[in-house]
């Protein structure tokens, strides 16, 4: 039988073809260096030529590679541009884009040690190191997840599965109340997903409320708990957040630990976009208190800079793990809960997403992306001050590369200069909310991004 060239080109055929995909690849970002950072594309003419392609007479590949590049040069808000100053999602590290391709190409199973023993060991490594660097004691383990959903669902599995061993095999009906879980009203609402998926309910989710800067009321929190125990609800787990989404504003990690101390249930820590700080010396008194977490997440493919989507998961207590997501089957060639992944983790099939992390810690060192991180928080201190000279306010007190703007009066509404701005091309900001107020929210997650980005964007502002 002959085998389809296109699928599985021939070794000559597919060096052409690699080295023309980068040509496409690095004129493509050196275009979108110069263009608009908003998407500017013809969507009628789009979704026209996507009808076309019913798949019955094939197409060029290289022809396909080209067509696919420039649409998504110009039908996506452009991460890599150095004027996106949007969410967490910054340009990827190359050595993060080097490790796409090749897991990619060598496309290994990690699910399993035998399988993949180097790839496995390749990731337990990182996550050790990364562990030691935020302060868990030794012997703390963890995995890479899909992202920080995962990895904050993993969290919440494991504080119920201590609580209650009941709850592995009878679900929810093994507690005698209401489970309870506690984020400020500032946390990343995926945990509402999470409660609803684990079967407990969006109930179980209590929102503590803040303290006018952002962070989690410690005082209102501890009265929540004893509301609640009075009420025959069972708490399970307090999640504090370390970079809040809207301001990047820490909870009292310290205050929080000792309340789940007190009441004897687990601390989880979200640091999934702040928790990149542990890498500077200079910036990490800000995370004062997460070595004091029985779990913790950090999002690599946020201000670590790899590509979608690559999360992690930290926890004090390994063996919590392979108590929640315990399973064999003798399709499996072996069930070791030392090193086994799919036996420790959500997923089953894994994709090798530790090695984007891997390949730029090892070549960067941790020197080198403390560099990256102080490198947005320095331009953001030089935004705050620029600002402020032209009488705009800076609602957020935050460490991390983000701040909360508030134009003057004469400049017109916040809703105004977010519409400004995008519309303009330039630049890329979000309107959020900060403690029921309205900002305009500029993050810097790109290690491209310059003094002079940072220029053109104040005088965009400060235009009249």
């Amino acid at each position: 039988m002959t085998t389809n060239s296109t699928l599985f080109p021939t070794q000559i055929m597919r060096a052409e073809l690699n080295a023309k995909l980068d040509t496409y690849l690095d004129a493509s970002l050196a275009r979108i260096s110069n263009a608009p950072v908003t998407p500017r594309n013809d969507l009628e003419g789009f979704r026209t030529e996507l009808a076309d392609m019913q798949f019955q007479t094939p197409m060029d590949l290289e022809t396909l590679l080209q067509w696919t590049i420039g649409h998504l040069e110009t039908g996506a808000v452009q991460m890599t541009h150095t004027g996106y100053l949007g969410l967490f999602n910054p340009a990827p590290s190359f050595p993060a884009e080097a490790a796409d391709r090749i897991a990619a190409a060598l496309n290994p199973q990690i699910c399993v040690w035998s399988h993949a023993p180097i790839a496995v060991e390749i990731e337990a490594h990182v996550i050790t190191q990364i562990a030691d660097r935020i302060g868990l004691p030794d012997g703390a383990g963890g995995h890479f997840t899909t992202g920080g959903s995962e990895a904050n669902a993993t969290a919440f599995l494991c504080a119920l599965t201590r609580m209650n061993s009941d709850y592995a095999e009878q679900g929810a009906r093994a507690f005698t109340g209401q489970p309870r879980i506690y984020v400020s009203k500032e946390s990343h609402l995926a945990w509402l997903k999470i409660a609803h998926q684990n079967g407990v309910g969006r109930q179980a989710v209590r929102l503590v409320p803040t303290d006018g800067q952002g962070r989690m009321d410690a005082g209102a929190l501890a009265d929540y708990i004893e509301e609640d125990k009075a009420g025959g609800d069972i708490p399970v787990m307090i999640a504090a957040t370390a970079g809040t989404t809207n301001a990047g504003m820490v909870d009292p990690l310290h205050a929080c630990a000792d309340i789940a101390k007190s009441h004897q249930i687990w601390y989880h820590v979200d640091a999934a976009w702040g928790g990149a700080i542990i890498a500077s010396d200079r910036e990490r008194p800000v995370l004062d208190g997460i070595e004091r977490a029985d779990s913790v997440t950090i999002d690599a493919h946020k201000w670590f800079a790899t590509t979608m989507g690559a999360g992690m998961f930290f926890t004090a207590h390994p063996k919590v793990l392979s108590e929640t997501f315990r399973v064999s089957t003798s399709y499996m060639p072996s069930n070791d809960a030392d090193v086994d992944l799919y036996v420790n983790t959500m997923q089953w099939s894994r994709r090798f997403v530790g090695l984007r992390l891997f390949l730029a810690l090892a070549s960067a060192g941790w020197q080198g992306y403390g560099q990256h991180i102080e490198h947005g928080i320095d331009l953001i201190d030089y935004l705050n001050t620029e600002m402020v000279k032209h009488g705009w306010q800076i609602a957020n007190a935050s460490r991390m590369a983000v701040s909360c703007l508030i134009p003057p009066a004469h400049l017109g509404s916040v809703e105004d200069m977010a519409e400004k701005i995008v519309s303009g091309g330039t630049h890329w900001v979000s309107l959020v909310k900060y403690e029921g107020r309205s900002v305009l929210r500029a993050c810097l997650t790109n290690g491209r991004t310059s003094k002079a980005d940072i220029d053109g964007f104040i005088a965009q502002l400060v235009a009249p």
